[in-house]
């Protein structure tokens, strides 16, 4: 009698365990999974690429940018062969931003294509990953992944005014822009 009790124990805490498991896929999964696949890229760029002079930033930028941690960039360039590829991936990635968890923060719709800021966080205060997709019809998507911690998409935007006019160091964006130039 205790060996049944102790049995249906432990099948009922095993089938918990894998009902509990979330088998929704997620951006870093996605990557991760598709890092060597052929028409993929995979970059991931220091902060040293911004090339940024501190000293210009005010203390909320500085803030900011010493909350930033990495950068992690995904691209994939469109096969004119296999067109179906590209859909499908694209699919792929859509699906997974538009899971309720990431957040959006702006959609930018041009004639080639459309860019989406989204974030993961607990509110639009602080947030510890900032995703930015875009694709072209014509040349494929990239996802950059901006993880740190306790983020302010408000001072990020702020940043990235500093980064327009900044000298970014393109010898360290030499994979990505390898990848878009094949």
């Amino acid at each position: 009698m205790k060996s049944y009790k102790l049995t249906f124990a432990i099948l009922f805490y095993f089938g918990l365990l894998l009902t509990s498991c979330k088998s929704e896929p997620t951006l870093q999964t996605y990557i991760v999974d598709h890092q060597e696949s052929q028409n993929f890229t995979t970059v991931d760029l220091p902060l040293s690429v911004l090339n940024i002079d501190e000293s210009k930033l005010d203390e909320a930028q500085k803030t900011t940018y010493k909350s930033i941690k990495r950068l992690n960039f995904l691209g994939y360039k469109k096969d004119a062969a296999q067109p179906e590829d590209y859909i499908s991936e694209k699919e792929k990635v859509e699906l997974i931003l538009n899971n309720k968890a990431y957040n959006e923060l702006m959609v930018i719709n041009n004639h080639g294509g459309k860019f989406t800021l989204k974030y993961l966080g607990d509110d639009e205060e602080s947030i510890d990953e900032l995703i930015v997709y875009g694709n072209a019809k014509d040349t494929g998507f990239g996802v950059l992944r901006v993880l740190g911690d306790q983020m302010k998409p408000s001072q990020i935007m702020s940043l990235a005014k500093v980064l327009e006019k900044g000298d970014i160091d393109m010898s360290k964006m030499k994979g990505v822009m390898d990848f878009f130039n094949k």
